[in-house]
């Protein structure tokens, strides 16, 4: 096995296990009980002391699914990343033929 395969498996185990803590650090009890959609308010997010609303949709993304959210960004980064790197890989074939 290649050195660069081996470090990107150790990599990617470790954020698949980052990712899975967070998916369990994060609260679903408040949306996932509900039978039905229930609308979220996104105008009016703050009151009169800049306070943000807890039904609003603002503090459901950035509050309530921060950890997840920042965890799957740098996935995607990475993924991003990892396929810049690969098609910039020259391939080193025999063409003796």
């Amino acid at each position: 096995m290649n050195k660069k395969v081996a470090v990107g498996i150790c990599i990617s185990a470790m954020l698949l296990a980052v990712l899975a803590v967070s998916v369990m650090a994060t609260d679903w009890d408040d949306y996932v009980t509900n039978d039905s959609p229930e609308s979220i308010d996104f105008t009016g997010a703050t009151d009169e002391y800049g306070v943000m609303d807890t039904n609003s949709l603002n503090y459901a993304l950035f509050e309530t699914y921060g950890p997840l959210l920042l965890i799957l960004a740098l996935l995607m980064f990475g993924a991003m990343i990892g396929g810049v790197c690969i098609a910039r890989e020259e391939v080193e074939s025999d063409d003796t033929d």
